[in-house]
């Protein structure tokens, strides 16, 4: 089927010439004027009905969620909120919508209940408007890497590593769990499963990436990533998807320079391309903030937030300075900080807001965190205390983006995998890089999920994902 796209009907110069749309029914009201979505734009297409050519029949079965498709002569609007309008000459019901059951009417309804209807939350505005934004988020990203030389790869969903050494990972295998075989311990025996030994999903794409980086120079990862966390918190889910460039022959300060161009070309990106979508939620935004206590709202709107980013250098000082200033706080001194505040700590969302929204008045990238704090594969600063890792705090929820300069040095590795009780047959080629041709590298994570987060305002991040995962809910 032939159709234009509402999006480009918007304007009045489209006005004039004949159309074909397709979409489904937003609002219906006083028997004639059809509010029309078709996904492309956040803004619908008003079609107005002549009774004498459009039949009762045909009226009685148009209600809010059905679909249709409608054919007239694309004017100037004469009333208030649109450009321009579909005078309409024919009309047909492509699929009608029982409005005494279809759960997803013009009103408010909460996130929660929107959750239980995934498969039908796209109609929203809201959910429209995150997801056309993180399509194209998605096209940013692969655009960015490409034209600046990246080979994007893809890394195994099926892992045998744990990347994090955290072990909260999701066990694959097609034993019969009903008859697991035995070894001569009484344990499971692995060597009869599908890959001969223990496999799971994998938490991070980074160790893979690493090789690709060590023989092609820079490549970036994209992909699902999975962690069994029994967490039901707003920034949790069990699958979700992760961006990871890696670099040869870079360090740290390298690694910081490309983490802060890569964020605010996207941020730009969001601003010049999506700036209908970002405007209602916007609005959006500033709606739900007049429900919340004053202590809870966010200083910032969502545009000037991502404008934040956008039009400030990030301020940059390392782990111990960051401390430094926290103990010198007036939150911290007057005790509201909910957390405490030490050096050794893992900063929380509290601490990392304070130092962007109050304190520098900018983003910030922290480095050389303690090493007990941060993964085995981050390289061992001299001082032997801390390690060469970064983080990347923006407003709003704190850190973003997290990477850091890989230890290159096998010796040191070694005793780092001992540190983290990493047994070294598990990731043996990953040691293995650091004998033939090391080199020094970097790379970061950005959790895609969490990008979204920021650049749409929602609050919870299982709306910006199309179909959640988390704990005892995998539904759709």
């Amino acid at each position: 089927m032939k159709y234009d796209v509402i999006k480009s009907l918007l304007k009045k110069e489209a006005a004039g010439r004949t159309v074909t749309v397709c979409g489904w029914v937003r609002t219906f009201r006083n028997d004639q004027f059809i509010a029309l979505n078709d996904g492309s734009s956040i803004s619908n297409l008003q079609l107005v009905i002549n009774r004498d050519e459009v039949s009762e029949d045909v009226r009685k079965k148009i209600s809010t969620g059905a679909a249709l498709t409608a054919t007239g002569i694309l004017a100037e609007s004469k009333g208030q909120g649109q450009e321009t309008e579909l005078i309409v000459s024919t009309i047909e019901i492509l699929g009608e919508a029982d409005p005494e059951t279809f759960p997803i009417q013009m009103k408010r309804h909460s996130l929660d209940f929107l959750r239980e209807k995934a498969h039908l939350r796209f109609r929203t505005s809201t959910f429209s408007a995150v997801f056309r934004i993180r399509h194209g988020m998605s096209y940013a990203i692969h655009n960015y890497f490409h034209e600046r030389g990246f080979f994007n790869m893809h890394t195994p969903i099926i892992t045998g590593s744990d990347a994090e050494g955290a072990g909260e990972m999701f066990r694959v295998t097609t034993l019969d769990l009903e008859n697991l075989p035995k070894n001569e311990a009484g344990g499971v025996d692995v060597s009869k499963d599908f890959f001969g030994k223990e496999a799971n999903l994998t938490v991070s794409g980074q160790l893979e990436a690493e090789l690709g980086a060590m023989a092609l120079g820079k490549v970036y990862t994209f992909g699902p990533t999975f962690r069994a966390e029994n967490s039901n918190t707003s920034r949790h889910l069990a699958e979700f998807w992760m961006i990871e460039p890696e670099v040869a022959f870079a360090d740290i300060v390298d690694n910081m320079d490309l983490a802060e161009d890569f964020l605010q070309h996207l941020i730009r990106f969001a601003l010049e391309n999506y700036s209908d979508d970002l405007a209602f939620l916007n609005e959006r935004e500033i709606g739900e903030e007049k429900n919340k206590p004053e202590a809870e709202r966010n200083e910032l709107s969502l545009l000037d937030r991502l404008k934040f980013v956008v039009e400030n250098p990030f301020e940059r000082i390392t782990y111990t300075e960051a401390i430094d200033i926290l103990l010198n706080s007036k939150p911290y001194k007057k005790g509201k900080f909910k957390y405490p505040v030490s050096w050794g700590i893992d900063l929380q969302s509290e601490h990392e807001r304070f130092l962007v929204e109050k304190h520098f008045k900018k983003p910030v990238i922290i480095t050389n965190y303690p090493s007990k704090i941060k993964a085995f594969y981050m390289r061992s600063n001299e001082d032997g205390e801390t390690v060469a890792a970064m983080d990347i705090l923006v407003p709003g929820i704190g850190e973003i983006i997290g990477g850091s300069q890989r230890e290159e040095r096998l010796d040191v590795l070694i005793e780092k995998c001992k540190q983290f009780n990493i047994p070294e047959e598990h990731i043996w080629w990953y040691l293995e890089t650091r004998k033939y041709g090391t080199a020094k590298h970097a790379g970061f994570g950005l959790g895609f999920e969490r990008l979204i987060m920021f650049v749409t305002g929602m609050t919870n991040i299982r709306d910006v994902i199309p179909f959640p995962r988390t704990p005892l809910n995998a539904e759709f």
